[in-house]
């Protein structure tokens, strides 16, 4: 594990997409080609803005992302597809992007994307950790056992206010039941693990992580136990666990 703090949400997003571009850099460069799994949500802002800006061969890069809710069309503000088309793909020229649908015929949505995922290793993850501790929408107590690659969950209430409290939806009522997400062992596949996680409402979340033993009720402390685990905080999230 390796933990980086910023002053700012600005000066992590620069620090944190020039190790992401390193390592897609890296694949490139041996492979040809790299595999991309990216977070979405308020603490990813800074961190896309900048990696758009790197100097990495796109055209040789594929994305994917980590979850979307169920029968939320992608027109929606808070749509994951809709965020991440307008943040980063139409920003750069990717090799290809493979988007998490949560409408329509949700199994053979999740079939078709699991089978592309699995064709070959994701170089690098971009996994954002939740104010209840979640990674993807692996709420607590998460499955760290299941060999899906992505599921469909019902997202716990904690969940549904964060999203209220980042403007995506207007009252918890308004977040829907249910999300579809990537499992936890598919994530812990990922060659390196990159997580950005700026913002003093992750505070909690920072501390529950680095001082508890790897638990399902808080599921970031299962990054712990991968071999290239990047942890980027800045000043206010670090102030739970670090002495700032």
């Amino acid at each position: 594990m390796i933990i980086n703090i910023a002053k700012t949400p600005e000066e992590l997003g620069r620090i944190a997409s020039k190790d992401i571009a390193a390592h897609l850099n890296k694949a490139i460069a041996k492979k040809g080609h790299a595999r991309l799994l990216l977070s979405t949500g308020a603490s990813q802002f800074e961190t896309l803005s900048s990696l758009v800006k790197e100097n990495v061969a796109w055209d040789k890069v594929t994305m994917f992302h980590l979850d979307e809710y169920v029968a939320l069309p992608e027109s929606h503000v808070a749509s994951f597809r809709k965020y991440l088309k307008e943040r980063f793909v139409s920003q750069i020229t990717l090799e290809a992007a493979y988007y998490v649908n949560g409408e329509g015929d949700i199994e053979k949505n999740i079939k078709e994307l699991s089978d592309i995922l699995k064709e070959k290793p994701i170089d690098v993850g971009v996994i954002g950790i939740g104010e209840n501790g979640h990674i993807a929408f692996n709420d607590p107590p998460a499955d760290f056992y299941t060999n899906d690659t992505y599921k469909v969950v019902t997202l716990d209430d904690r969940c549904k206010k964060q999203q209220v409290g980042e403007g995506w939806f207007k009252t918890i009522d308004d977040v829907p039941k249910e999300a579809i997400t990537i499992c936890v062992k598919q994530i812990l596949l990922s060659k390196v693990i990159i997580s950005c996680v700026p913002h003093g409402v992750k505070a909690e979340a920072i501390k529950n992580t680095l001082s508890q033993a790897v638990n399902p009720n808080v599921p970031a402390t299962i990054l712990k136990t991968h071999p290239a685990w990047h942890l980027y905080l800045d000043c206010e999230s670090a102030k739970g666990f670090f002495n700032i």
